[in-house]
């Protein structure tokens, strides 16, 4: 049986952006990505923490170093420039070694969207020989 878990997570990431006209998506530091094993129109899941929105849609990869996150075409509705937002992907997983292992990341922002703190959760699958 194949199983969905949280493969990786930016978290309180700071919208700096919303691009109403444009084809849709959102566009995110590049390095943000590299540091949360996301890629470019990998589908990620979003959940803002200042008005309770929740949706789906996938990436785009900005500059590095910029500290963008914009939200584009009807995303720019769910959200506003300063909101706070979680940005998560999953995975799945089959092999009972690979879930053993599984350790989502980690990455935790400032104000700005600069890394604060990278990590890799800790708890072990008990349900998994």
């Amino acid at each position: 049986m194949k199983r969905i878990l949280f493969k990786s997570k930016i978290h309180r990431a700071t919208i700096t952006q919303a691009e109403l006209y444009y084809e849709g998506s959102l566009t995110l530091d590049g390095d943000l990505m590299r540091a949360a094993d996301m890629l470019p129109y990998e589908k990620v899941a979003i959940v803002n923490n200042n008005n309770g929105e929740r949706f789906e849609t996938y990436l785009i990869e900005g500059p590095a170093g910029s500290g963008v996150v914009c939200l584009n075409g009807a995303a720019a509705r769910k959200g506003a420039i300063g909101d706070e937002i979680i940005i998560i992907t999953y995975g799945e997983y089959e092999d009972a070694e690979e879930l053993r292992y599984h350790r989502p990341t980690i990455v935790q922002v400032d104000k700005s969207n600069k890394i604060k703190k990278l990590t890799n959760a800790t708890q072990a699958f008990s349900m998994v020989n």
